[in-house]
């Protein structure tokens, strides 16, 4: 799913501290946003792999949760939300695609790695994509609640996440077309030989694919 849906998941996660113990409520907000993005942050370093782990954010967070309990502060509030909101992020992108570049062509069968089991979980793709149709719906179903819900700042947020949404939506299946346009026409004697080599490898494959193929 798309880092949008990711990020608003989160901060949704977070909703409940903020209603019933407002004082923790931008902890909580923030930190529910951090989390719903870090695993991200692995995009172009073993992506789905290097930051998403289904199974040790979720214990994470169980521990944050008794830490919590027995000693309640903006840091431990703020570790279970951001714990909780990173595992979703891991747990959800199972119910996308794949890792492929045009991930509706259902090519590839890696959705998350689990390193407890050391394995790769299949991508169920319930959400056919990241940046489909029921994508950007669920994007602003998350937001509904939370414009309703939180304070300008965040309102602010949630707002530009929406924008981003639409924006990454609408032109998700032609993104494929400018990487290969960067992978071969316009990094290559632009930037060092060595940060080519560190590209994805669905980058570097899809260069060689004919361009006439339809589907981007």
């Amino acid at each position: 799913m798309m880092l949008p849906t990711h990020a608003l998941l989160g901060m949704l996660l977070a909703l409940p501290v903020a209603v019933l113990a407002p004082e923790h409520a931008s902890v909580a907000l923030a930190a529910g946003l951090v989390g719903g993005i870090l695993p991200d942050l692995d995009l172009y370093a073993g992506h789905r792999k290097t930051l998403h782990y289904p199974v040790g954010y979720s214990l994470l967070a169980g521990v944050a949760t008794l830490a919590a309990v027995v000693s309640p502060s903006p840091a431990t509030v703020g570790a279970v939300v951001l714990f909780a909101a990173a595992a979703s992020h891991s747990l959800v992108d199972v119910l996308g695609g794949g890792l492929e570049l045009r991930p509706w062509e259902a090519s590839d069968e890696r959705a998350v790695y689990d390193h407890y089991r050391g394995r790769w979980i299949a991508p169920r793709r319930w959400v056919r994509y990241d940046g489909a149709p029921e994508d950007l719906l669920l994007s602003v179903g998350l937001a509904l609640p939370l414009w309703l819900h939180v304070a300008p700042p965040f309102r602010r947020v949630v707002a530009a996440s929406i924008v981003v949404a639409v924006t990454y939506a609408a032109t998700r299946r032609a993104l494929p077309r400018v990487a290969r346009a960067l992978v071969t026409e316009v990094l290559p004697g632009r930037v060092p030989a060595s940060l080519l080599a560190r590209l994805p490898e669905r980058y570097v494959e899809d260069a060689g694919r004919d361009g006439s193929r339809g589907g981007v």
